[in-house]
């Protein structure tokens, strides 16, 4: 049980209405999980708007409302809070209630369109094996130390970030890596966090089915580190067009990584392969594990914020040699018959191209790239062309195929992939809206030492059908294949 008055700290309220002195059992933001004593934080989401259920919570026993409109019927033994955004007082409440644990940790957030769940996985390993008891929360898992939790969402609700950074402080952590996403920064999903340290890797087109145009998700990113405190860092992509935008009214100390100009952290690609990278970091030639240009933007990042973060540098690139790529990133299986499978997570444009471009890159001679590729249902639309003209540019065979079609039809996904293919382009391309069968056909359309990329699930487990999620592995799928032959 907390104070009402302990848990508002700092939160600006526009009216009250009724005693702030009163005990809270817990803080709910939704109803089905109300108890007596509860706090209510009525929140506005994409879905459903928690003030229709401001009723249902005083009757499941809620005695503090913190809403953005007040009710017409008040209730009388009821406190209520009206402030101007309650998703945003959710996180600052969420804090206090769980006493600050981010204050108690060296918190460190990664954000941008691709790389952040390879930058905070490697940053949580590289800790881990540098002596540094960790906490991780990611789009493939959540962690606190060897314990691993299954991750939702790549950035959790307000109340169970803060009660998993609550956990890490108490089994010992001291450090938390983060992935930050767009939409948690625009829901306030991180208000209220102390952040000690943040990461931008790029910006390119993703999620304008909730932003609607550039300029606002690039706003959402940048409300990330416009809050950072002036005693943190900033660390940008200097090589990204957007990374020292994102940096404008930043009161941290600012940083910058680059391959391609004069970065405070910089790094010169000598080979790129299969099996790994060969760069020259800080005058250090060093071979990593990791493959592709990409990933050399990655371990730089990395690089750069253990850097900064007093590590020692010479014992840094040891640790980072010898770490493994991340679930469901550049995967790369190969086929008794030497066929080469990848299987990559990515489901953007620029995330697809940077894979192409490195398979193409590590190409010997007239191996052939064949891509399976489809686009997420209910998501951004505008990218599904895209991504169909970037996966014919660079193979030499397109499959396009479902991937997560939600409540959309794979097929009516795959017509809106193929709406701007040029005539080259649609020659290449073939559709098999069955993900096993677009892959099978792909296994059985490939010579000795030919690339099949699978591109777009990477680490997931599932196909998101109709609300339902179905067991589906691409690993397990080209595994199956591989073994049989």
């Amino acid at each position: 049980m907390k104070q009402l008055l302990d848990i508002l700290k700092g939160l600006e309220i526009k009216e009250t209405i009724g005693s702030l002195n009163k005990e809270i059992s817990s803080v709910c933001f939704d109803s089905r999980t109300v108890n007596k004593n509860s706090l209510f934080v009525a929140t506005k989401g994409t879905q459903v708007d928690g003030h229709q259920y401001i009723k249902t919570a005083i009757e499941l026993g809620a005695t503090a409302i913190v809403c953005e409109k007040l009710p017409k019927k008040l209730e009388k033994k009821v406190s209520y809070l009206k402030v101007e955004n309650s998703q945003f007082a959710l996180g600052e409440i969420a804090s206090l209630w769980y006493d600050e644990p981010s204050k108690k940790l060296k918190l460190i957030g990664v954000t941008g369109t691709n790389g952040k769940t390879t930058i905070a996985t490697l940053l949580n390993q590289l800790f881990t094996n540098l002596g540094y008891f960790t906490g991780l929360i990611s789009t493939i898992e959540n962690k606190i130390g060897a314990q691993s939790i299954k991750a939702t969402h790549t950035t959790p609700d307000a109340l169970s970030i803060n009660k998993l950074m609550s956990d890490m402080v108490e089994n010992g952590c001291e450090y938390c890596f983060m992935e930050v996403s767009s939409h948690a920064l625009h829901q306030g999903r991180t208000a209220g966090l102390d952040f000690d340290g943040g990461i931008f890797t790029n910006i390119t087109h993703d999620h304008l089915d909730y932003h609607k145009d550039f300029p606002s998700y690039i706003k959402a990113k940048k409300i990330f580190f416009d809050n950072l405190k002036k005693e943190a860092f900033a660390l940008t992509n200097l090589d990204d067009k957007n990374g020292m935008i994102i940096l404008q009214n930043c009161k941290a100390q600012k940083y910058s990584y680059s391959i391609q100009s004069l970065g405070d952290f910089k790094a010169r690609i000598i080979e790129n392969q299969i099996n790994g990278l060969n760069l020259i970091i800080d005058e250090q030639d060093v071979w990593f594990r990791l493959t592709g240009s990409f990933n050399a933007y990655n371990l730089l990042a990395i690089y750069g914020t253990a850097t900064i973060l007093e590590q020692e540098k010479q014992e840094v690139l040891s640790v980072l040699s010898n770490l493994h790529s991340v679930n469901g990133r550049f995967d790369h299986f190969l086929s008794p018959e030497g066929i080469v499978a990848i299987v990559d997570y990515a489901h953007t444009p620029d995330a697809l191209l940077n894979v192409l471009k490195t398979i193409n890159d590590i190409k010997q001679g007239a191996e052939r790239i064949i891509t399976v590729v489809g686009a997420g249902g209910n998501r951004d639309k505008t990218k599904r062309p895209e991504m169909a003209m970037i996966a014919a540019d660079y193979s030499d065979q397109v499959i396009l195929t479902s991937d997560n079609p939600r409540f959309e039809k794979p097929d009516d996904i795959i017509e809106d992939m193929k709406a701007r293919l040029n005539h080259k382009q649609g020659l290449k391309t073939i559709a098999i809206s069955k993900r096993d069968e677009a892959i099978k056909t792909a296994f059985a359309m490939a010579n000795p030492k030919d690339f099949i990329l699978i591109a777009g699930k990477g680490h997931e487990t599932y196909q998101e059908i109709e609300g339902v999620k179905y067991h589906f592995d691409d690993k397990e799928v080209i595994t199956n294949l591989f073994n049989k032959n």
